[in-house]
């Protein structure tokens, strides 16, 4: 078994309604890192809302994507219990990285960095 896990990102920004300039980029479309080491996956974002709220999500193959957190720009946050020891995101003007602590190969996936309202089906 190697030690490398694969990560990679992707945008997933479609909305239940017309927002004009809502949008939310990935720069690095996939990263490789060795184990026990802490990665950082970017999301940028551009939005006209005043309170935006960011999440991410993780989707491993053959299975749908699994929510790991939730931050907003008041505050308001949240990280699925699974994730909370070693999954950590930011919040800030235009970017909302999402850290992983002590990878694992479990940990390859694709990752996914939302702008609230998603659809989730």
């Amino acid at each position: 078994m190697s030690d490398t896990a694969v990560l990679e990102t992707l945008t997933y920004s479609i909305f239940t309604e017309c927002r004009g300039k809502d949008t939310v980029f990935q720069p690095r479309r996939q990263k490789w890192a060795s184990e026990r080491e802490t990665v950082t996956l970017d999301c940028e974002y551009n939005t006209t809302s005043l309170d935006p709220t960011l999440l991410w999500y993780q989707q491993k193959d053959q299975h749908p994507p699994k929510y790991i957190s939730l931050k907003s720009k008041f505050g308001a946050g949240d990280t699925a219990a699974e994730f909370r020891e070693r999954f950590h995101s930011n919040f800030s003007t235009r970017t909302a990285p999402l850290m992983i602590q002590k990878l694992s190969v479990s940990d390859s996936a694709v990752y996914y960095c939302a702008l609230q309202p998603t659809v989730t089906t």
